[in-house]
């Protein structure tokens, strides 16, 4: 690709800029070699900045029409489209996932969400429009004349995702949802791809300006440093967060986040174990099958997905052999795979190493994950009781990457005591046979549990793809996200950015949209 059009800066006012002389590099997974350029380390008084610049363009912003922003988004999707190719090159040397199908399926969610929130603008659904008309003859107090509306938060800091460079990052669903509701945006780009974040960041500015809209709306913050971070959240004009990333960065976060003079909303996607549970009827009869769905879903992307399905319940029966088999089978012969980036992999390697080191957990397969060199790794699937799960709280957390622990649960009922222990969880699935009464009975109970855990149920499916449409939560309970009442993907993304605003007798002169046509 043609190195030149990256400037190794932040994206501010509609410029490229470089502060300082302190930089970092990205690194290629694939070859552990640095990347060029290098990128300016963002700082304090870069977020100043930034968040000046994002205060004088709200009030603008915000007035926009819907039709405005709508024009706005499709001209970054068609922007990003454009970009294609040095887009995906760069992404995949920073990242190691393949351009396609991956990268280019990533592209395409990208500027579908771009275009759902589009058309919801342009429609005006975000607003939400309530009106309850005066009672002057209601006795005895007279009912005002009273008209309710959405209006966007203001400011809103973005934390790129590093398992995601497209979808989850600069022009992301985060970014998509926030723009959709007249809300200015701040990135915080991922470290581990930052040339990836400029290429989008270029492609937000030329629309922006496309457009005639302040170029203030929109600003990439580039660093390594958790001081860029907690500078974002921190400062007085952000009103809102968004993040997709690790449990302990997130909560570091929100704690500054909460800890403000005027705490702001933050919304969390953290970390979640996708309890996978295989009823009798199921593994009766499709336990190779299952086995092969979970060899794919626990790879796909090397494991690093938060929607991957990390704990695995099953009943001890006799079909259960036949499903780890397949499921080792398909590990021990799976090539190395490569990570996003050393920090993953150092995380990955420790929690694992830990958990092997706990009473009652063995490893059934990828004896020899260890030995692979750089960002590299095979599967390994870790196995133990549901007493030992219960027992040992290690056992409960995210495991992000390719592994996954199998609980064996001595008689299904067991898999009900399973799903009641569980804390927040992104999804939960179920594997049942249908044409199966007792499944269906123990599908019933285990629903009413994994209602109060979880934001996505699955039936006979995988935990994996996240379809973007009107019906997806993609969200759960703490941990899984900060605030399970909201999702980060789908049309009611952009509720995490609106308030509500009540007016009580408005004069009409003074009506503002929706309220001022007929």
């Amino acid at each position: 690709m043609n190195q030149s059009i990256l400037t190794g800066g932040h994206w501010l006012n509609g410029a490229p800029f470089r502060n300082g002389e302190e930089t970092f590099s990205a690194l290629n997974p694939a070859t552990m070699q640095p990347l060029e350029p290098t990128f300016a380390e963002g700082d304090a008084p870069l977020v100043e900045q930034a968040a000046r610049l994002a205060r004088e363009a709200f009030l603008p912003f915000r007035l926009c029409e819907g039709a405005t922003r709508a024009r706005l988004l499709e001209t970054i999707a068609n922007e990003l489209i454009a970009l294609e190719t040095p887009l995906l090159a760069r992404a995949e040397t920073e990242t190691a996932l393949p351009q396609r199908p991956r990268l280019q399926g990533e592209l395409a969610r990208t500027v579908g969400q771009l275009r759902l929130f589009a058309e919801l603008v342009r429609q005006g659904t975000e607003l939400e429009p309530v009106i309850d008309a005066a009672l002057p003859e209601r006795s005895p107090h007279p009912r005002p004349d009273l008209r309710r509306r959405n209006l966007p938060l203001g400011p809103i800091a973005v934390f790129g995702a590093s398992n995601f460079p497209l979808a989850f990052s600069v022009a992301g669903g985060d970014t998509a949802s926030a723009l959709a509701a007249g809300c200015p945006v701040l990135v915080k780009g991922h470290p581990a791809h930052p040339g990836t974040s400029e290429l989008a960041a270029q492609a937000i500015v030329r629309a922006i300006k496309a457009c005639g809209l302040p170029t203030g709306i929109f600003a990439l913050l580039q660093g390594s440093r958790h001081a860029l971070g907690e500078a974002l959240v921190t400062h007085p004009a952000v009103q809102g967060v968004a993040f997709t990333g690790s449990r302990a960065g997130g909560e570091a976060l929100i704690a500054h986040a909460l800890h403000r003079s005027q705490p702001i909303p933050f919304f969390a996607e953290m970390g979640s174990q996708n309890p996978f549970f295989i009823l009798p009827g199921a593994l009766r009869n499709r336990a190779a099958e299952l086995a092969r769905e979970l060899a794919t879903a626990l790879t796909l992307g090397c494991g690093q997905f938060c929607t991957r399905p990390g704990v695995i319940f099953a009943p001890q029966m006799p079909e259960l052999n036949a499903l780890r088999r397949e499921l080792v089978a398909r590990f021990n012969t799976t090539t190395a795979m490569t990570m996003l980036h050393p920090g993953i992999k150092t995380r990955f390697v420790s929690d694992l190493e830990a958990l092997q080191q706990c009473s009652g957990v063995t490893s059934t397969a990828g004896s020899d994950w260890q030995a692979e060199p750089g960002c590299h790794i095979r599967p390994l699937l870790l196995e133990s009781s549901l007493a030992t799960y219960l027992a040992t709280p290690a056992l409960q957390q995210e495991l992000f990457g390719p592994a996954a622990l199998l609980v064996v649960c001595e008689k299904p009922e067991e898999l009900i005591s399973a799903a009641q222990q569980l804390g927040g969880e992104l999804t939960a699935t179920l594997q049942t046979d249908t044409e199966d009464a007792d499944d269906l009975a123990l599908a019933q109970s285990l629903l009413l549990h994994l209602e109060e855990k979880a934001g996505r149920l699955i039936f006979n499916g995988v935990p994996t793809g996240v379809e973007v449409t009107a019906a997806m939560v993609h969200g759960g309970p703490y941990p899984a996200s900060s605030d399970n009442r909201f999702t980060s993907v789908g049309n009611a993304a952009i509720r995490r950015f609106l308030r509500p605003v009540c007016y009580q007798n408005l004069p009409p002169q003074l009506w503002p949209t929706p309220f001022d046509t007929p």
